[in-house]
């Protein structure tokens, strides 16, 4: 019987190389997408350095070069969109329908970053207030932080990597960019339109690799003054185990629980959590895992939601009516496989799908999940959302909130009144009222609480935790 140690062995495992390039493959079909480089310790040592030298140049850019600089990169992206999505959909997950929204995305993350750039003011301090100082006035000032670590995962190759490069740089920050293995091609291109620009050499960096080889390298360097990542726990708190005396942002799992109550607008809750369920085959951190429906609506819910998700197409990433993509690898597909398995010999109800084709895995409802499944309570990362039945309010809060992760969650309810104490009973970094957990604006404050994460992102968020506050203070007496 598989254990939570060994899905998440399975889940995360890098296979480590000697080989001088990186072959990028579709998961569809194994197809050679393109190559990289697969960067050794010694090439990211000499890139550091040249990242520490960028952040030297970086400090000294006015806020106007920085927003223009940005805003080129977005008008350059917006007039490439097509390439761009053809890129993501080819080496990643994502239907082509799913990667043009992505793409368009990114460009508002890049436009958002360069206005938060002329954003970074101050205050003055009233020092007067404290006996003694009446002569002496002062304010403080955002200042960067030096060389920034981004890390990034492979379900959002493109506006996740927009999240972290392009905060650091309005910032005044020089970037060291590692993207996931399995999809660096597409923040290659990306990296390139800022290579462009007149972006001094040395700000933006990129090393390509694996993680495994070469993370432990980046995150405990002490010159590095910051590591931003997404992905995993179970990297996450590797890397805490590692950085030293640092900045750390990390948005890690999820299991995120969505509540429908009797007053709902069902086809309202319906849209949005077939949509947050089946996005990106389930491979996102906001994924619909666990849907909590009132009694009255259960079983017109329980029956629509299984029809809507049996409905869902699969097949060529590229054609316009496919609907979902599959997962980015074997490992992937055989863990959500295996969590599968797990629930049904804890005699779980499969409502329909289970079944995996290759890398790609059918769209997966469960009911009746008990405590002790593996579904219940871990991380899917995948096509699977759990149904439960509730009565009273306050059971479904109480089974909500019991994960150990807080990412964000979902309420469906007419009742204002209501719509309030639910959100504020629930254990996480973001509620979407009569939406589902998946809702998300790339403005928006973004992170989670317990095993989710530390910090938060969201463009003015990043900003914030890419700078340090510097106090200065005038003795004026004569």
């Amino acid at each position: 019987m598989p254990t939570i140690a060994s899905l998440s062995a399975l889940a995360t495992i890098d296979v480590k190389s000697s080989q001088p390039q990186i072959q990028v493959l579709n998961p569809e079909d194994g197809s050679l997408v393109g190559t990289v480089e697969n960067n050794s310790v010694s090439e990211v040592d000499t890139i550091i350095e040249a990242a520490v030298l960028g952040a030297q140049k970086a400090k000294k850019l006015s806020s106007n070069t920085r927003m223009s600089v940005l805003n080129e990169v977005a008008d350059n992206l917006s007039n490439q969109k097509e390439l761009f999505a053809q890129m993501i959909a080819r080496e990643g997950i994502k239907t082509i329908n799913e990667a043009r929204k992505e793409v368009s995305r990114c460009v508002e993350t890049i436009r958002i970053s360069a206005e938060e750039a002329k954003r970074l003011t101050g205050e003055t301090i009233a020092f007067d207030q404290a006996p003694g100082s009446e002569n002496r006035f002062g304010y403080y000032r955002r200042i960067p932080l030096g060389v920034v670590a981004a890390i990034t995962p492979f379900n959002d190759p493109l506006n996740l990597v927009a999240h972290k490069i392009g905060p650091a740089i309005a910032a005044g920050n020089s970037v060291i960019l590692l993207p996931h293995h399995e999809t660096p091609l597409v923040a290659k291109l990306f990296v390139e339109l800022f290579n462009k620009t007149n972006l001094p050499k040395g700000i933006l960096n990129l090393v390509t690799g694996y993680g495994v080889d070469i993370g432990d390298k980046i995150v405990s360097d002490p010159r590095i003054n910051m590591v931003s990542f997404t992905g995993g726990k179970s990297v996450g708190e590797r890397i805490l185990s590692h950085v030293g005396l640092k900045k750390v942002s990390m948005e890690l799992g999820s299991n995120c629980p969505v509540i429908v109550m009797n007053d709902a607008n069902i086809e309202l809750a319906m849209e949005a959590c077939v949509s947050g369920a089946f996005w990106a085959a389930g491979q996102n951190c906001l994924h619909v895992q666990r849907i909590y429906i009132q009694d009255e609506l259960y079983d017109q819910f329980a029956s629509e939601f299984c029809l809507r998700a049996s409905k869902i197409s699969m097949g060529d990433k590229l054609s316009e009516s496919t609907q979902m993509g599959p997962m980015i690898n074997n490992r992937a597909a055989l863990k959500v496989e295996a969590m599968v398995k797990d629930a049904l010999e804890k005699n779980s109800t499969l409502l329909c799908g289970g079944k995996r084709q290759g890398n790609f895995f059918q769209p997966t409802v469960f009911s009746n999940v008990s405590s002790d499944c593996l579904i219940a309570k871990e991380e899917v990362f995948g096509p699977i959302t759990v149904l439960y039945r509730f009565t009273d309010k306050k059971e479904a809060i109480a089974q909500a909130n019991d994960v150990e992760f807080g990412l964000q969650a979902g309420i469906f309810t007419n009742d204002l009144e209501l719509a309030f104490e639910l959100a504020d009973s629930m254990d996480c970094g973001g509620v979407m009222i009569n939406d589902s957990s998946d809702y998300r604006i790339d403005a928006m404050p973004f992170g989670g609480v317990k095993g989710s994460g530390v910090g938060r992102e969201g463009v003015m968020n990043a900003v914030k935790e890419m700078t340090d506050i510097k106090t200065y203070c005038f003795n004026l007496r004569k």
